[in-house]
């Protein structure tokens, strides 16, 4: 009987892994799309170049990506996938904003309302915890440790706000209309930038109980899983 449980569990394993993985796909291929709305030409449209490093990374297939550029264009006929923002609250009131790509309101409003009552917490209506969080441009960048005077003014002349320095990786943070121009200058100082684009960043974190950082984290599992759901944001710090 061990031996059969044993088998039982890694099929359950391979199975919740499968699944993973298709839902994984699934979130790329529809960033792809989004992307490609705005031209399909990765040379020339930094956001598509990010999003299909991200797929190949994750070793979908080359196919799949065109097919997904090609929906994005209107050269292949697809359902129209929505960029859509919902807000919630977590377990402690933690403020939550999630970031999706669907191609029905409905089931995804539905499925995340769902998520948020299992786990501690409720999705709530538009402007409710919107403005606890500010809009930022963000790059990510690679190839040096640590950065010369020169090199940070280079970065802060071309509207950087923020440096942080962590394992290697650069982080450079902006108002939304000076991200192109802040690529632009990590690139001029040879900084490989692997991700690029706008994201959340809360106006005053906040600290919680040891006691539901568990429920949280749970939370965000869950939401995750959600193939419609692309991001995820709050305020609390883990």
């Amino acid at each position: 009987m061990s031996g059969h449980s044993k088998w039982a569990n890694i099929k359950h394993r391979k199975g919740a892994a499968d699944l993973r993985r298709a839902a994984l796909f699934t979130k790329l291929s529809k960033n792809i799309t989004v992307a490609a709305r705005n031209g399909g030409d990765p040379e020339f449209n930094f956001s598509l170049r990010t999003a299909i490093d991200k797929a190949l990374a994750a070793n979908m297939t080359k196919d799949k990506v065109d097919q997904a550029i090609k929906r994005g264009t209107g050269e292949i006929a697809g359902g129209v996938i929505e960029e859509v923002l919902y807000e919630g609250f977590g377990p402690g009131g933690v403020a939550v904003l999630v970031e999706a790509l669907t191609d029905n309101r409905n089931r995804t409003s539905s499925s995340l309302k769902h998520v948020f009552g299992k786990n501690g917490g409720n999705l709530s209506g538009s402007g409710s915890v919107q403005w606890m969080f500010v809009r930022r441009g963000v790059v990510r960048a690679r190839g040096k440790s640590g950065l010369s005077d020169d090199e940070q003014l280079a970065l802060i002349g071309a509207g950087t706000d923020d440096i942080v320095a962590e394992d290697g990786m650069q982080t450079l943070t902006c108002q939304p209309d000076s991200l192109m121009s802040v690529r632009q200058a990590a690139a001029a100082i040879d900084l490989d930038a692997f991700e690029v684009g706008l994201e959340w960043e809360a106006k005053e974190p906040v600290e919680v109980e040891p006691s539901i950082r568990g429920q949280i984290e749970s939370l965000f599992e869950a939401l995750d899983d959600d193939e419609d759901v692309s991001e995820i944001y709050s305020n609390v710090e883990l």
